[in-house]
């Protein structure tokens, strides 16, 4: 390897380095040398993580060599060479200014970036080196336990505590080896990442969490996420030593957010209602202890300890503790828009003083705290869920992170780093209160709605502050974009003193940029609030991009500022037919929001980049999503990237609106020369990184090319091109004529074509990075299988959902089922999306209204708890191809059953889903009830996410245990399953006309598809099929004539109409009040002004998906809705009640149907998910 000198340091390099990594190495070596931090960004493809590594190792064997030539002048007489003085050796006189004595003082090197897939490709990079250093990787011990009991606890905090009382114990076998196997040669000497660490571990019968702690000692280097470094906590827990260390930060752009997240907290009325159910639980228990004079049996169980070791009045006063701090949170005062109240940072120890928590208690209430859970860790039953309790203890040691010895106890004064908070109490959106608690010391708070405590830190400077008073020798913040560099310094509130820019190692040639501000229309193109989503621009910005991907070959990036806009842009191409041009030219894979999914996408749309005689294809993706954080999108898999906006975050969000007022105080504060950044400037910056984030995926690598596209007439701007990187920034060409931008294009690919070598074929996907984390868990399913499910756009966009009920897979829609179940599919039978599809839409939707109006109204996130199970598939079950005759009821518990499989298996861990299924077996046999209640409560109880999955179990428990299981839910969750006495009957004993699965009356099976519905199911309105396959039938337009009638029922005209308008007015004003009736009234007229069905829905929603009886007002209004939406509306009461709109045609001669009675009676519905 070549050995190269600089600043006086020999590095060992793999080979001849580039310019510019050598100036990156120089600067590093500036850093180490001279002691002080340094902001250095690299672009991604330039080598800066092999450059890391030989630098600071080289710099390591270069003080061990002088620490040696040292030693040896010592005991030496003379010169042992003439012409080399002795003093020479190491460049003693270099490192006079560094006075390392010893070799135990040579500084370690802690090296950090995001995740452990970044950390893992980091240690493959070290492997190509000729250094050898001790290596150590830190990780959870959800990551790296091997113990079987411990590893089947769902939540890390419960990990964390089985963990300990085992250690304490001495009961863990493989933690009694580390000791003795510790310092083997095979487990010691190896560089070994997590899985590796694993895998020996596993081998060895050695817990490769301690053996990992043990290697910190004596390791060289230390490899960790950078979240174990930021956060305090994890800190101590992982005692991390950071006196006169060099600390790295690689992927360095999250870090910004990570230092504020980890100083930050959201404590909910759920957290502390749970936490004072488990207290319950304990005192009531420890009572019947003391009245016994006898340890409880639960005590002793795996344990020689005699069980909890803490008196009835300590766990009295500590459910006391809680109740108050939730009665000092409710009593204060909010006005009445559902907005909040912000407080100055030294707020939160007035309130905390209120419950009696002070920097003189909370020694004593951790300690209570930790000892209640580690009592309970490991615990089988229904009241295990300590999460509550252990984010209390979490947040008690957030804010008093402050030394009390810095200042006067509790005085304001000593407390300088609160100026970095706000305290921000707001209503909880969630309303996800626990039953309420009938004992003495309820409070009447719990009966009201609850209210958010946010904690919020605002300054990244105060944990990098912290860091530097840890006793770091150097701080190097790295990065492929940190632009803008000096904005990014400030905001770090350290000094760096040391900073770089580098150029890329491409020549000219290999990057095309341009910022295209009009469309091929004239259209200006912007992502403006204002005009994001008005038909010009969005007709303009499609046209755009189809003829972008005529002349960019292989792989096209498509970026988008948020979910809602990507998803509103693509309902709008499908409905002008811009979508299927685009498909015809280039097939679209679009980003999930799920991880679970991203995978399968991502390497759906990699293989059909890669297929012999392919056009290439699109990835729709979402700036600071997935796709645009560390995903290698080399050579032909990303040739071309488009930016079709400026990622600014939500302007309305508290939090966002609160950091812009802190900095702009700040930078008040400090004068016109204040070393901190505006609050316009940061929100620009925040853009400004997310677009420069998505332009890193273009260029990879010395011999890689490709073109940016940025599409919003913004960057036009100077100021905005100022914030692209250095990089970029002499490439950028703005274009007043779209015509000379294909032109230009085209004649760039062509002379890249010509010029550069042709990529090396991949014979895999390229590796994730941090995508591999959503898969590592998972077992690989049938490649075909994941290649349909990846490749069905409906799958990941709701919008466009509303508008097909077909198969993603086209010419073989059987298989939508078997997609999500992993398995063969079933000849012969069309399957519905059911269950996941139908949670998935459901949580989407939600997440849009939260992102896109910021006090919007919270009903719609809770639909996928609110929905029963069978109603969510009844409608999906109404339309089907039928080729064989079967017992319909029979066909959909299977697939009920199947589906809610699918759903548990997405969310549980592999060993957990492995008792669940257990405990379905030994509950079939046995039925035994209290043995799978104890066993469904730690799985599904402690995530609030998971509530609607044991919600959704309700549907599969026999009658005669379904009120117990009500019982059991509300305990667990705080909501019941909807249960009436009549469910405890079982079905055979019921009403005697058959019955399909959503309760109602079955028609006759005779009946067949009609024409609308055998439009609807066509399979080829599907996009993501990986060829142009739209339907070529001419879109709506959106007036009468131009979509085929859906044979409304709407009321004929005159008094008939006008009488069941009245009706239904009467039933909304008597259902919803006088307030929800206006509401109504007011969204129905603005949607005849504006013909906007979104704006209406949202309304409608809100209003009568709130309960059950409601129900049948939002299928009434179907007689509101214009023809051209009919189709539309009845799939969304479908998704949202599991029924159809009342006033669709009656069943053609094709369709299997069910009748919906003409005025629907207010009876429960089956409960479920």
């Amino acid at each position: 390897m070549p050995k190269i000198v600089l600043n006086g340091v020999t590095i060992d390099f793999p080979f001849q380095p580039y310019k510019c990594q050598q100036e990156y190495m120089t600067k590093v070596l500036e850093c180490l040398q001279q002691k002080v931090n340094g902001i250095l960004e690299s672009p991604t493809g330039t080598g800066k993580t092999l450059c890391l590594l030989c630098t600071t190792l080289a710099w390591r064997e270069h003080l061990r060599d002088t620490i040696s030539a040292r030693k040896i002048a010592e005991r030496v007489q003379g010169e042992l060479f003439p012409n080399q003085a002795l003093s020479s050796w190491g460049n003693t006189a270099a490192a006079a200014e560094d006075p390392i004595a010893c070799y135990t003082d040579i500084p370690k090197i802690i090296y950090a970036s995001r995740t452990h897939s970044q950390l893992t490709q980091v240690i493959n990079e070290l492997r190509n080196t000729s250094y050898r250093p001790k290596v150590c990787v830190l990780g959870s011990r959800e990551q790296l336990c091997i113990h079987p009991e411990v590893k089947k606890q769902e939540s890390n905090h419960m990990q964390i505590h089985l963990c300990r009382k085992k250690v304490a114990s001495r009961s863990c076998h493989f933690y009694n080896n580390v000791e003795e196997k510790g310092l083997e040669q095979e487990l010691a000497s190896p560089i070994l990442d997590i899985e590796d660490l694993v895998k020996s571990g596993s081998k060895h019968r050695v817990c490769p969490y301690y053996l990992s702690r043990n290697l910190k000692q004596q390791a060289d280097i230390v490899f960790m996420p950078y979240n174990y470094l930021l956060d305090a906590k994890s800190r101590r827990a992982h005692s991390i030593d950071l006196k006169g260390t060099v600390v790295i930060f690689d992927e360095a752009h999250n870090v910004e957010k990570m230092c504020e997240e980890s100083a930050s907290f959201d404590l909910t009325p759920h957290d502390l209602a749970s936490g004072l159910d488990v207290i319950d639980q304990v005192l009531e228990e420890q009572t019947k202890t003391a009245q016994l004079g006898e340890p409880h049996p639960e005590f002793s169980t795996d344990s020689p300890s005699p069980g909890l070791n803490m008196e009835l009045e300590d766990i009295a006063k500590l459910k006391m503790i809680l109740l108050r701090l939730e009665g000092a949170i409710d009593a204060v005062e909010l006005p009445g828009d559902d907005s909040g109240v912000t407080k100055p940072g030294s707020y939160i120890f007035e309130l905390f003083a209120e419950a009696q928590i002070t920097f003189q208690t909370k020694g004593c209430i951790l300690d209570s705290l930790d000892q209640i859970i580690q009592h309970l860790a490991g615990r089988a039953g229904v009241f295990t869920n300590t999460a509550g309790l252990q984010k209390l203890a979490d947040i008690i040691q957030i804010v008093f992170s402050v030394d009390p010895s810095e200042g006067s106890r509790g005085s304001p004064a000593g407390l300088g780093p609160l100026q970095s908070y706000k305290v921000h109490i707001h209503p909880d959106a969630g309303h996800r209160r626990t039953a309420q608690r009938s004992d003495a010391w309820s409070t009447t708070a719990a009966r009201k709605r609850g209210k958010v405590l946010s904690y919020w830190c605002f300054s990244p400077g105060h944990s990098m502050r912290e860091l530097v008073r840890q006793g770091v020798r150097s701080l190097i913040l790295t990065s492929g974009t940190l632009a803008p560099v000096s904005s990014f310094a400030l905001e770090m509130q350290i000094p760096f003193p040391v900073c770089l820019e580098n150029p890329h190692i491409i020549d000219k040639h290999q990057i095309w940029v341009g910022v295209v501000p009009r469309g091929p229309d004239g259209a200006q193109l912007s992502s403006a609030f204002d005009r994001r989503f008005s038909e010009e621009c969005l007709s303009s910005l499609g046209k755009a991009l189809g003829n972008i991907a005529r002349v960019v070959p292989y792989g096209l990036l498509i970026f988008f500022p948020s979910y809602p806009v990507m998803e509103k842009s693509l309902e709008f191409w499908r409905a002008r037919d811009l979508a299927r041009k685009m498909e015809a030219l280039k097939p679209l894979f679009v980003e999930p929001r799920s991880k679970g999914s991203f995978s399968e996408t991502i390497s759906a749309y990699y293989a059909r980049v890669a297929a012999p005689g392919s056009t290439g294809a699109t990835f729709l993706a979402v700036c600071r999503g997935k796709a645009s954080e560390g995903l290698d999108f080399s050579d032909t898999n990303g040739r071309g990237v488009i930016v079709t906006g400026l990622p600014y975050p939500p302007r309305m969000d508290p939090r966002v609106v609160l950091k812009m007022q802190f900095l702009d105080e700040m930078k008040g504060q400090g004068g016109a020369g204040g070393q901190f950044l505006s609050g316009q400037e940061w929100y620009r910056q925040q853009a400004s990184r997310a677009v420069n984030q998505a332009i890193g995926r273009v260029i990879r690598h010395r011999q890689d090319y490709g073109a940016v596209f940025l599409c919003d007439h913004r960057f036009a701007f100077a100021d905005a091109r100022a914030q692209l990187p250095s990089w970029v920034r002499p490439h950028v060409r703005v274009y007043d004529n779209f015509g000379h931008v294909i032109r230009d294009v085209a004649q760039f690919f062509r002379v890249a074509e010509r010029t550069m070598p042709a990529p090396a074929p991949r014979a895999a996907a390229p590796s994730l990075r941090e995508g591999e984390d959503a898969v590592r868990e998972a077992k690989s399913p049938d490649p075909l299988l994941s290649t349909r499910k990846a490749k069905s756009l409906d799958l990941h966009v709701p919008s466009l959902k509303q508008r097909s009920s077909g198969s993603p897979a086209a010419g073989d829609p059987e298989s939508s089922l078997c997609v999500e179940y992993e398995q063969e599919p079933v000849p012969a039978r069309q399957r519905p999306r059911g269950l996941l599809a139908a949670l998935e839409h459901s949580e989407q939707r939600a997440g849009d209204l939260v992102e896109e109006q910021a006090h919007s109204c919270s009903t719609l996130s809770l639909l996928a708890e609110k929905r029963p199970a069978e109603e969510l598939r009844g409608g999906r079950k109404k339309i089907r191809l039928i080729s064989h005759l079967e017992e319909p009821v029979a066909g959909a518990q299977m697939d009920r059953a199947k589906l809610f499989m699918v759903a548990v298996k997405q969310e549980l861990s592999q060993a957990n889903f492995a008792t669940f299924t257990q405990a379905l077996q030994d509950y079939k046999g046995s039925d035994d009830f209290a043995a799978l209640a104890a066993c469904l409560g730690p799985l599904f109880a402690e995530d609030p996410k998971k509530h609607s999955l044991l919600q959704g179990f309700y549907q599969f428990v026999r009658p005669h245990h379904k009120e117990q299981f009500e019982e059991v839910c509300i305990q667990l969750t705080g909501r019941g399953c909807g249960y009436r006495p009549e469910h405890s009957v079982p079905r055979r004993q019921r009403a005697q006309p058959a019955l399909d699965p959503t309760g109602r009356t079955a028609l006759d099976p005779k009946l067949t598809v009609s024409k609308a519905a055998a439009q609807q199911l066509d399979p080829r309105e599907h996009l993501n099929q990986g060829r142009p396959h739209l339907s070529p039938r001419p879109p709506p337009t959106g007036g009468p004539g131009s979509h085929p009638q859906q044979g409304s029922r709407a009321p004929r005209a005159g008094k008939q109409g006008q009488r069941a308008v009245s009706t239904y007015l009467a039933d909304v004003r008597r259902a919803l009040g006088s307030a929800g009736c206006s509401q109504l009234l007011a969204a129905l007229t603005a949607y005849k002004q504006d013909d906007d069905l979104d704006k209406v829905l949202a309304v409608l929603a809100a209003l009568t998906t709130a309960k059950p009886e409601d129900f049948p007002l939002l299928q009434r209004f179907s007689m509101f809705v214009r023809p051209h939406h009919k189709q539309r509306f009845s799939q969304t009461c479908t998704d949202l009640t599991g029924r159809p709109s009342l006033g669709m045609e009656p069943p053609g001669p094709q369709e299997e149907s069910l009748a919906v009675p003409p005025v629907l009676t207010h009876r429960a519905p089956q409960p479920g998910l």
